[in-house]
């Protein structure tokens, strides 16, 4: 595989599970252009770099999720669950997959995670300032709403009407 993957490709390896976002090691393998089963004998071979929170293997649950979002097929395939790595873990596979080619797909991937990140940081910083709008502008306009509800809606207390009253009227 080429050096140069575009983040396109690495922006749809990764997933939101558990609530992190993580790449999968079969995605992984892909990138660094090595078989799965040679990835994951490198990291169980280094089992000590890698702790929960930096790589997990998913649950059957999981796994059949992912499988149904990928439409694959039940036939043959693998014989283990798959392991998810986070943005640490995959920084970690840098040490244990020292090719020039993992090097440098482990540099994409860092700058398309720290990418995704700015990204979120600016929506998240929108959404604040989108609130703060809000609540300035409904105080601003609380006069406003004031003044026309009372234009629409009925006095509380029925006016006093003017002048004489006939016989029966109350």
């Amino acid at each position: 595989m080429n050096k140069m993957v575009p983040e396109e490709i690495i922006e749809k390896a990764i997933y939101l599970i558990r609530g992190q976002k993580v790449m999968l090691d079969k995605d992984l393998a892909n990138l660094y252009g090595v078989k799965t089963k040679v990835l994951i004998q490198a990291i169980k071979r280094n089992l000590d770099r890698f702790p929960g929170d930096f790589m997990f293997q998913l649950d059957e649950k999981e796994t059949e999720i992912l499988r149904s979002q990928f439409v694959t097929s039940s036939w043959g395939g693998r014989r283990y669950l798959p392991y998810a790595f986070t943005e640490h873990g995959i920084l970690m596979l840098s040490s244990v997959l020292n090719s020039p080619q993992a090097i440098q797909v482990n540099i994409r991937i860092m700058r398309t995670f720290s990418r995704l990140k700015r990204m979120l940081f600016k929506y998240e910083g929108l959404r604040k300032r989108i609130v703060e709008m809000e609540g300035k502008y409904d105080k601003q306009f609380r006069v406003v709403f004031d003044a026309l509800r009372k234009i629409i809606e009925p006095p509380l207390k029925p006016k006093r009407k003017i002048g004489f009253l006939r016989e029966g009227e109350a």
